[in-house]
């Protein structure tokens, strides 16, 4: 049976006083099956909020994102990345192609509050580790499951990644620049992140923790009665949520949104502005009716208020002779002149950081948004610090990063021995098969 029924319990728990509240999550075991980015992003905001997150990784190589992008190669040749996506998990090293490996998988799934898993459709099936296989044995348990299309439908067994499911969700369509008609001059611009995956995971953890809630409103259900249940993410579906309004007004006025550059479909003006320094824009939000006023007067232009230019949608009508107005001006000016400027006028603006902009800027830091977390590595025998990003949302007695990603195994042994109650000798065996991988006997 799982270990927690519900988050009622924790939530009474946390009653007594704020000094010795848990975080959201504790108490709630998570076992992470996923790999690269979706399933363990899912698995990062868990463990946030306090949840004990174990991951598995195949033995030898690990996640696939432990060597991915820029790799530390002053400390262990690692990524910093898998080190921020994977912070407060435990690692061990489990190869699911075999059968003592799904057997040990099993068993954590038993003890398990949740599950989450993102491969294609059919793999935990096919290995006797699907939602029937597992709900006998616990039937309290969450399946959290990530796939590019989804676990039904004609096209839930087509592999989907990312930038793939970004495209036929919708998202691609609108983002680029566009030609005389509204269309997409040329290919589509792709923001340099994996964006579908932050989303889907993103979406699994709240799936996750509305299934938590509904288990804990059963409480009372009778032995042996399932009170968990499937969450099914589709990548694709988490980019189309975000579509706004695109579906109902195709539906109501058969129009299609396309690109709009650097500002946005029928809301003026909002967009970016280049400014006097070189290569260096802001963004200009002036689309409310009062403030376009103090924009326009603050620049100097407010023959371009009044009728004609009252409401949104005659400014809609006039966007190229307003924006062409605003950036006479804003190219006259630094990028601190005109966030100064418009700042006194009371106009939302701001700059185009890099990502050296965030982490030395001030409100970043204030914010706690920019985190040192140290990285203590007994594999190399070396520490070392890595910045990541604070997690969203922030709770006034929530979540907070403990440690940086594990090196890879670091904790199949513990979990192992402490967790499932091998001896030696079954740790042994499982080692001797390849099962795990090179970590020290127990002791």
């Amino acid at each position: 049976m799982s270990r927690l029924r519900g988050l009622a319990t924790l939530a009474a728990t946390g009653a007594a006083g704020t000094a010795k509240r848990p975080a959201p999550l504790q108490g709630v075991r998570v076992l992470e099956l996923g790999q690269l980015i979706a399933g363990p992003f899912c698995g990062q905001l868990l463990a946030h909020f306090g949840a004990d997150v174990i991951k598995v990784e195949p033995p030898g190589a690990g996640d696939p994102l432990r060597v991915w992008r820029e790799l530390d190669t002053e400390t262990d040749g690692g990524s910093p990345w898998f080190r921020s996506l994977n912070r407060n998990k435990r690692s061990i090293e489990l190869d699911l192609r075999t059968e003592s490996g799904r057997r040990v998988a099993r068993r954590l799934a038993q003890s398990s509050d949740v599950l989450i898993e993102n491969f294609k459709p059919g793999t935990l099936e096919k290995w006797a580790m699907g939602p029937d296989d597992l709900y006998g044995a616990n039937p309290d348990l969450v399946f959290t499951r990530i796939s590019g299309y989804g676990q039904t439908g004609p096209m839930s067994n087509v592999g989907g990644f990312a930038a793939v499911c970004e495209g036929f969700g919708g998202f691609r369509y609108v983002n680029g620049f566009p030609d005389a008609d509204g269309k997409l001059a040329g290919a589509p611009v792709r923001p340099n992140l994996s964006i579908g995956d932050s989303l889907a995971g993103t979406n699994a953890a709240l799936g996750t923790v509305l299934a938590l809630l509904a288990r804990g409103k059963m409480q009372g259900a009778g032995k042996g009665q399932r009170t968990g249940q499937t969450v099914d993410v589709a990548i694709y579906e988490s980019i189309l949520n975000m579509m706004e309004g695109v579906i109902p007004a195709y539906d109501r006025t058969g129009s299609i949104r396309g690109p709009s550059g650097a500002g946005v479909t029928g809301i003026v003006p909002t967009t970016a502005f280049k400014t006097r320094d070189e290569a260096k824009y802001v963004i200009i939000g002036g689309n409310n009716d009062s403030i376009y006023v103090r924009l326009m007067d603050k620049i100097g232009r407010g023959d371009l208020t009044g009728p004609g230019y009252a409401n949104n949608k005659d400014r809609v009508a006039r966007q190229q002779e307003i924006e062409q107005a605003i950036e006479a001006w804003t190219s006259k000016h630094t990028v601190d002149e005109v966030l100064a400027a418009m700042n006194e006028a009371r106009v939302p603006c701001g700059p185009i950081n890099s990502v050296k902009d965030i982490v030395e800027n001030e409100h970043v830091i204030a914010r706690g948004m920019v985190e040192d977390v140290p990285v203590r590595s007994k594999k190399v025998d070396k520490e070392w610090s890595i910045k990541m990003p604070g997690l969203s949302p922030v709770l006034e007695f929530g979540g907070r990063t403990r440690w940086a990603g594990p090196d890879l195994g670091e904790h199949t042994i513990e979990v192992l021995q402490n967790d499932l109650g091998l001896d030696a000798a079954e740790i042994q065996a499982l080692r001797d098969e390849g099962v795990i991988g090179d970590a020290p006997s127990p002791s």
